[in-house]
């Protein structure tokens, strides 16, 4: 079965952001949603909401980007196109990533990229290469984890310390 290239989402970023918080490429209900997170079972906002200490779920897609922006964070997907059937990182085929490195130097207030989950971290290490930025790797929020809430958010909750 031949399937599609899909395409990742624009960044939902601005200029000064401290934490870039970086997905692998976005699911079908986010990409058909054109929105980041959209699937309801995924717990990006629950998790981001809690370390901000903001109710992010609770909110419409429009504020949530801009309560994130307001609070200096940005998302992104290191990877900009791939073959894929259905959401699961593993069925990835031909994999094209983003040049990370030049998106990075154009976020001069940076301190730290978050990966979350095992492909972004992957992936987007490489693509970063040397840095001096801090990188951290997160459990990632998709459902396909199946860790429970508290046990993702309690590493989650590291991203505290760059916003501070």
């Amino acid at each position: 079965m031949t399937t599609a290239v899909r395409h990742g989402l624009a960044p939902a970023a601005r200029a000064d952001a401290r934490l870039l918080i970086l997905g692998s490429l976005p699911g079908e209900a986010s990409l058909a949603a054109q929105r980041y997170y959209a699937y309801p079972r995924n717990q990006f906002w629950r998790l981001v909401g809690r370390v901000l200490g903001e109710p992010l779920a609770e909110l419409d897609y429009g504020e949530r980007l801009s309560r994130l922006q307001k609070r200096r964070v940005a998302l992104w997907d290191v990877i900009h196109a791939a073959r894929r059937q259905g959401s699961l990182d593993q069925r990835l085929r031909e994999v094209e990533t983003r040049d990370l490195a030049a998106f990075v130097a154009g976020l001069p207030d940076l301190r730290a990229v978050a990966f979350n989950g095992a492909t972004a971290a992957t992936m987007g290490r490489k693509a970063l290469g040397d840095t001096a930025l801090a990188l951290i790797d997160l459990p990632s929020s998709s459902p396909a984890n199946t860790a429970a809430f508290d046990q993702k958010a309690q590493c989650w909750d590291r991203l505290r310390a760059v916003l501070d």
